[in-house]
């Protein structure tokens, strides 16, 4: 964890939750952990990672839950490690998920997740049934960053969500691009995330050694994931997310402005759990969705801002990304929009 590393607010709150009733207990934690108690009125600031880390394991310590009192019954002390343990016994990630979506349900009541597998999408649902808005909302986030955030570790590479969606609303926050991609959706009619679904036949390649270290930083880990904003992922990503398809450079232009060699480049890359075409296709997805949500740019002008040579080929790409066809995506969102705004 690098010290400019940091998180909304925002994310603090699931964790003081457990303690809202008590502001003399919820003060300590916070200033033990070294966070300013008013910044929990401003769930835009930011709080250092490294502080937000130290809380998860203080609060872990306070409530005797690994889940922040946010289910009725909780996760004592000891869980979180006794499901990873049996997790790197899997071979893949398809039985590594159902193991873990099986294994928290032994714990928790109110969340329960399931996987399901469509041809080449695969899709984490999430049940809830807390009567507390609050607990809900904060539960359902906390619920899916441990699951998606467990895949990528026991894949040992950075796994892109390609649609999130949340039954609660809430402010839009800096981080979630980092944490639910750019395709996210607040007051949707259900809450699952989805990603495709080849991920799920990487073979699990932690073993006993490496979950000591990750239960060891866990908590830093967790916070991070595969989405080190300072790496060499991040910087091809915000390159090519700030030009036009067509000045995207060759692999072996990019190695030489970041003076490597391809080979060295595509090994850095690696050792952060991606490709660059996987960047690029990322990158793509991304323009994509905003373009269609926010934009009132024609689909054939999208394709082409995208680099697709007909605008078959983006539909057949697009479709393949969501299920759907852009026009219909654009209308689901223009639908939604119009629903909101007041009548006049």
């Amino acid at each position: 964890m690098r010290e400019k590393d940091s998180v909304a607010a925002y994310f603090v709150q699931a964790m003081l939750h457990g303690l809202g009733d008590d502001p003399q207990r919820l003060k300590a934690a916070l200033e033990q952990a070294g966070i300013d108690p008013a910044l929990m009125a401003q769930p835009t600031a930011r709080v250092p990672a490294s502080a937000f880390a130290a809380l998860w394991l203080i609060q872990i310590r306070e409530l005797n839950d690994e889940f922040f009192g946010l289910d009725s019954h909780g996760m004592p002390p000891g869980s979180f490690a006794l499901i990873c343990r049996a997790l790197i016994q899997e071979p893949d990630l398809h039985k590594a998920m159902r193991q873990c979506l099986a294994n928290f349900a032994l714990f928790l009541h109110d969340f329960r997740g399931t996987l399901t597998v469509r041809g080449k999408r695969a899709v984490i649902s999430l049940q809830n049934r807390s009567p507390n808005s609050d607990v809900s909302r904060l539960g359902e986030e906390t619920f899916l960053v441990l699951m998606i955030s467990l895949l990528c570790w026991l894949g040992g590479r950075r796994i892109p969500i390609d649609r999130a969606d949340f039954r609660h609303e809430r402010i839009s926050l800096s981080d979630d691009r980092l944490l639910w991609g750019p395709n996210l959706t607040f007051g949707a009619e259900r809450t699952e995330i989805e990603f495709a679904s080849h991920y799920l036949r990487l073979p699990v390649v932690q073993d006993l050694a490496s979950l000591k270290v990750f239960l060891r930083t866990a908590p830093q880990w967790l916070v991070i994931r595969f989405r080190n904003q300072h790496g060499l992922a991040s910087q091809v990503h915000q390159r090519l997310r700030n030009s036009h398809y067509s000045e995207w450079p060759t692999l072996q232009a990019f190695a030489l402005e970041q003076h490597l060699s391809p080979s060295t480049f595509r090994r850095k890359l690696e050792r952060e759990g991606c490709s660059y075409q996987e960047i690029k296709d990322e990158v793509r997805r991304g323009v994509a969705f905003e373009q269609l949500r926010q934009s009132r740019a024609s689909i054939g002008d999208i394709a082409e801002q995208l680099g697709f040579q007909e605008p078959s080929a983006f539909h057949r790409a697009f479709k393949k990304w969501t299920g759907e066809s852009p026009g219909r995506y654009r209308a689901r969102f223009e639908d939604k929009r119009l629903a909101t705004e007041p009548a006049e």
